[in-house]
């Protein structure tokens, strides 16, 4: 038995933000959805994004990490997309003390995600 994926599912106020961010940002594609429910992809990695305005508004906005084999490929392609959404705090890639190459993004509504890549 082994564990295959990690499926986030964040929760929005407005759902247009959210997939103006997966779809035009980050090149995700659309695939399910219904009133509260929408499933993007990329590749292997999947998010459940979630119609709910109480559940959005809480203090702690998730930070999530997606793990890469060609880290520069994907910020080259985030870059040219929507430079904008790159996070203030590590809007280049970046090695990092723990053995990591990496670079983050950031929604509107502060949820971050950190791609990365081992050496």
């Amino acid at each position: 038995m082994s564990l295959i994926a990690v499926l986030p599912k964040i929760f929005y106020a407005d759902i247009q933000q959210a997939l103006d961010f997966f779809i035009d940002g980050l090149g995700f594609e659309l695939g399910y959805h219904d009133e509260v429910l929408y499933i993007v992809n990329r590749d292997n990695a999947t998010f459940q994004l979630m119609v709910d305005p109480e559940l959005a508004e809480t203090d702690s906005r998730p930070e999530i990490r997606i793990a890469t084999d060609d880290i520069e490929a994907v910020y080259a392609d985030i870059k040219a997309r929507k430079p904008s959404i790159l996070h203030p705090n590590l809007n280049h890639i970046k090695l990092q003390p723990w053995g990591l190459k990496e670079f983050a993004v950031l929604d509107p509504t502060t949820v971050c995600i950190v791609f990365q890549q081992s050496l």
